[in-house]
């Protein structure tokens, strides 16, 4: 079975890492059902300083997988979020190349909607791509996409986290005015909605700096071949390079692409339908729809490892010990809180994840053989008589572990408060 942390997330396999750490699948014990854990990597202040800027925000919106909790285990911290299994934006254009104008004007307006729930929490994105616009796996249907990553967002007037000099985000979608120190700022954003909407038109990445070059040479383009030209007004007036010339808000971008859709033209008959299904494969031996099938699976504020009373293990004849270390045993590499195998796709430039093509993938744990020898030696070692002392016994050094993982979150916390007064 997988490495339980916090005696709460059951790590499965590893769907994603990035510069700041893995994300992993998980089964949540304590709520029963999966869930994407984000395990950091890192844990010095600096690190942990953006850990709390973004397992604080709490989005609640259809299209904004914000971070829902979070946990801390011996030196290592996460936090979790919803399950979003059909991929990103990237495997869908990777699956079908361009994509029909009515389909991304669907999509480009979900993403303003998200972003204009963002931005009413004063928080500007920084790192909008395609990579960081995941997909629900809704087949056939109407597609649904969740705006994710905030690990380098920021609220407008906070300290920053860097040196003002130094640019933060993915190459190829700053806005002009980042690249030359300025504040973050809603506009940015929207500069960066535009070049994903050529994308999702295009089916390649856009050359954001020959566009910005071509706009103050030549003034703002003509629509390129197969863009009708309603929706290139809304999409050229995003890429503005002047932030003042572009929409003011994402809910005016969002109004303006309501009036385009109503000017384009119908769908052609023989367009064929995207699909988006699940990209994140089948799930490892041993679990299911409904979570772990072993009864060997942890269960918080049990009294033993399985979550059975030791009275139970009792009455059916079956040694203590001997199933403590079979619920128990040694998970082989990758450990679970390492870097992801080989295989996964790797990190970007600002610490974002991606979501990996489908692959089969197993759970990281022992062999059956391995548990079966544990428990044998567990059961026939005899253990050591119990010294009494009359005192009270040092916590164990996992718990110790954990006090100061909570200490130095409240620290860094703390850091963070005293950098706003």
């Amino acid at each position: 079975m997988g490495e339980i942390f916090a005696g709460r997330y059951e790590l499965i396999d590893p769907i994603g890492r990035g510069g700041a750490g893995a994300v992993w699948r998980a089964w949540d014990h304590r709520r029963r059902r999966y869930v994407a854990a984000k395990v950091l990597r890192q844990s010095d202040a600096h690190t942990l300083l953006r850990f709390v800027r973004e397992q604080a925000l709490r989005i609640d919106h259809p299209h904004v997988l914000a971070p829902a909790s979070w946990a801390a285990d011996d030196d290592k911290v996460l936090f979790t979020m919803e399950l979003v299994a059909g991929g990103s934006l990237a495997h869908v254009i990777g699956d079908y190349g361009p994509l029909a104008p009515r389909f991304v004007c669907t999509l480009l307006d979900q993403l303003l909607s998200g972003l204009a729930a963002v931005h009413a929490e004063g928080v500007v994105h920084r790192d909008i791509k395609p990579a960081n616009i995941l997909m629900e796996a809704t087949g056939s249907g109407r597609p649904h996409l969740r705006l994710s990553d905030f690990g380098i967002s920021m609220r407008k007037g906070e300290p920053r986290l860097t040196a003002t000099d130094l640019v933060v985000g993915t190459p190829g979608y700053f806005a002009p005015e980042q690249l030359l120190g300025s504040e973050p700022d809603f506009p940015a954003d929207l500069f960066a909605v535009g070049l994903v909407a050529l994308y999702l038109l295009r089916g390649s990445k856009p050359d954001s700096q020959a566009l910005v070059e071509h706009f103050f040479a030549h003034g703002t383009p003509a629509a390129p071949e197969g863009v009708p030209a309603p929706l290139w007004d809304v999409i050229a007036n995003l890429l503005q390079p002047d932030p003042r010339s572009r929409f003011k808000t994402a809910t005016g971008a969002r109004k303006a692409l309501a009036e385009a859709v109503e000017l384009l033209p119908p769908p052609a008959a023989d367009e064929d339908p995207v699909e988006v299904f699940d990209q994140l494969g089948p799930l490892p031996p041993g679990f299911g729809p409904q979570g772990p099938q072993s009864t060997a699976a942890v269960t918080p504020g049990a009294p033993t490892a399985a979550g059975v009373p030791v009275q139970a293990h009792a009455a059916a004849g079956v040694p203590v010990q001997a199933h403590a270390a079979a619920a128990d045993p040694v998970p082989a590499a990758p450990a679970g809180f390492g870097p992801p195998p080989a295989g996964v796709s790797g990190p970007s430039e600002t610490g974002s994840f991606h979501l990996p093509p489908p692959v089969g993938s197993g759970a990281p744990g022992t062999t059956g053989a391995t548990a079966t020898t544990l428990a044998h030696e567990a059961a026939t070692a005899p253990g050591p008589e119990p010294v009494r002392t009359g005192g009270i016994a040092p916590p164990s050094a996992k718990v110790t572990a954990g006090i100061l993982s909570a200490a130095l979150l409240c620290f860094a916390v703390g850091v963070w408060a005293l950098t706003r007064i």
